[in-house]
């Protein structure tokens, strides 16, 4: 059995690597941020994505699409978008003299939803979202409509600084598993971005998996075995965050930030091609699974200190 369990896993460490090799005909650079994204995918979960204008979210997530041969759909968050534009709304037909209502259903029905810069929505707009991210359903009127497996929400945001843009509430920046920063790339990779884009053939990318395998990998990642000293140091972060108001935090992050961080160090560590939860997958997933959880003090932001900063801060006095 434990041998069987061993292929499986090796055959989900090849499968994982085609989606990289496949993505990253399109993609340069931030792997980091890939692994990230298929981390949230493989826990069945949804991912916040920020950085500035311009740096590759949209392209990103909808390569990834491509390549899982998930139903796409992205949706353009503006200050005037309403929330029947993301659900559906009911339309009146009319066949042999009479009239019926119809459901006509919204863009969130699909696999793989990109919320592009859901920031710039309204909060109202926003909180539509909810409960598709927390139950995996739709209620419009009397009826409720359930949303095909697997369903993410992939949102990307703008640093909240910038202008025309909506603050998240924390009820549903809590719905996300991770957030994923994405940087500037490196100059050798730009190098490699302006060489790709700028020539003659414009680079494609293929599916190379299916829906059902996507799923038989979320399975998998909830069978790695998890040994109790990890669990136990997992939930001490976590826990952490709730008693350290010297740490500059205001408000700490909920129990689902543990099963989060558990969960997602186990895909973090099957991407990794191991059978076994180890310490630096905490350590790496932390900042991901915490960053958007954690409320620092008026303090901490007056002077200047980086919630990844309070992160690494209670990672250095967890043992």
């Amino acid at each position: 059995m434990e041998q069987q369990l061993l292929e499986t896993y090796k055959e989900g460490g090849r499968i994982i690597k085609s989606i990289f090799d496949e993505v990253e005909k399109v993609i340069v650079g931030q792997r980091s941020a890939l692994e990230q994204i298929l981390i949230a995918m493989m826990c069945n979960g949804h991912a916040l994505i920020e950085s500035y204008p311009g740096l590759g979210k949209t392209l990103t997530v909808s390569t990834i699409a491509k390549v899982t041969d998930l139903k796409f759909s992205r949706i353009q968050c503006t200050p005037d978008l309403m929330p029947s534009d993301i659900t559906g709304t009911y339309i009146v037909e009319e066949h042999d003299g009479k009239k019926a209502f119809r459901f006509e259903r919204g863009p969130i029905f699909a696999n793989i939803i990109l919320a592009d810069e859901i920031n710039r929505a309204s909060p109202k707009t926003q909180s539509a979202m909810l409960e598709c991210m927390q139950e995996r359903q739709v209620t419009v009127g009397n009826e409720t409509h359930i949303l095909d497996k697997p369903f993410f929400v992939l949102a990307t945001q703008n640093p909240i600084e910038m202008e025309g843009t909506y603050p998240l509430p924390e009820a549903q920046l809590d719905r996300f598993l991770l957030k994923i920063l994405i940087g500037y790339p490196t100059q050798n990779d730009e190098e490699v971005i302006v060489s790709r884009y700028t020539g003659n053939v414009v680079p494609e990318v293929k599916p190379v998996i299916k829906k059902e395998t996507l799923q038989a990998l979320q399975q998998l990642t909830r069978e790695i075995p998890l040994a109790e000293d990890i669990k136990n140091y997992a939930i001490a972060i976590v826990t952490a965050t709730r008693n350290a108001r010297e740490q500059h935090i205001e408000y700490g992050a909920s129990p689902r930030a543990s099963i989060g961080l558990i969960l997602s160090a186990k895909a973090r560590a099957l991407i990794h091609n191991r059978n076994y939860v180890s310490r630096e997958d905490i350590q790496v997933m932390a900042y991901p699974v915490l960053r958007h959880r954690v409320i620092p003090t008026f303090d901490a932001e007056r002077r200047g200190v980086t919630r990844d900063q309070v992160i690494a801060d209670i990672l250095k006095q967890v043992k």
